[in-house]
């Protein structure tokens, strides 16, 4: 019982009473800041694996960014990063950071289908399909359904059958070999059905974008619903991105 007592002392509660205003402890990269202090932006640019970095004005997509913090190492007045986890949005050019601006990623509640407000608002069941990815934005995954985050208090859970779904969420690349599985797997959900790429791998690629071994034809052929951005995206980002998506704003 003593030991008890000190781990929880030590440790805390780590039941998260309201997962849409904690804190994150600890060191977490979340949202970007750009500063407007002059740096060789072509080198600058240069740093990132990904291209996630543009010069003139120096610009971060979060699509495509590794969060590998690598820039800001190398350019600490230039780059900075916060600790926002709210880092989704229904439209890909929300999750362009740009330079001088402090503005939080959202989604966009005036494009949003009604029919997402309108059926999923309440219960939201989904199936997900890992097309290729590294395993770490399934962990957060299954870690945001886990007793300390509790993603179900909102009517949000996963199921086995894409026939007992509301829509797919999308993590990796998409290889070749699961290109196929990804359109049937999406085909067998009953209309409405969202589509959720979860991760950077999922959005643009990531470190295999122009990969002979990846087809991504599936996103040019249906329109996504919501971006979650991360390498990988953490339990709390995952859980906001699908609360703005279905729940209408109180302010609304």
């Amino acid at each position: 019982m003593i030991n008890n007592l000190k781990i929880l002392f030590h440790q805390g509660k780590q039941f998260i009473p309201n997962p849409t205003s904690v804190e994150v402890p600890g060191v977490f990269r979340g949202r970007p800041i750009i500063s407007l202090e002059k740096v060789d932006e072509n080198q600058l640019s240069k740093l990132c694996p990904t291209y996630a970095i543009t010069p003139n004005p120096v610009t971060i997509d979060l699509g495509k960014c590794t969060f590998c913090g690598e820039c800001a190492l190398r350019f600490p007045t230039k780059i900075s990063f916060t600790k926002d986890y709210k880092l989704s949005s229904n439209e890909r050019s929300r999750l362009l950071i740009k330079e001088g601006e402090d503005k939080q990623v959202e989604v966009n509640p005036t494009t949003v289908r009604s029919e997402i407000h309108r059926i999923l608002g309440r219960s939201l069941k989904l199936r997900q399909i890992s097309a290729g990815g590294d395993n770490s934005c399934e962990w957060e995954l299954g870690a945001a359904n886990n007793v300390q985050f509790d993603m179900s208090r909102y009517g949000i859970d996963f199921v086995a059958s894409p026939r007992h779904a509301d829509g797919i969420v999308i993590t990796g690349p998409i290889t070749k070999n699961m290109a196929e599985a990804v359109k049937i797997c999406y085909d067998a959900v009953p209309e409405p059905k969202i589509i959720v790429l979860v991760g950077t791998d999922a959005i643009s690629g990531g470190v295999f974008a122009g990969s002979e071994a990846i087809d991504r034809s599936f996103l040019d052929k249906y329109k996504v619903d919501l971006y979650i951005a991360g390498n990988p995206a953490h339990p709390l980002t995952i859980i906001n991105g699908l609360l703005d998506l279905t729940r209408k704003r109180q302010k609304e």
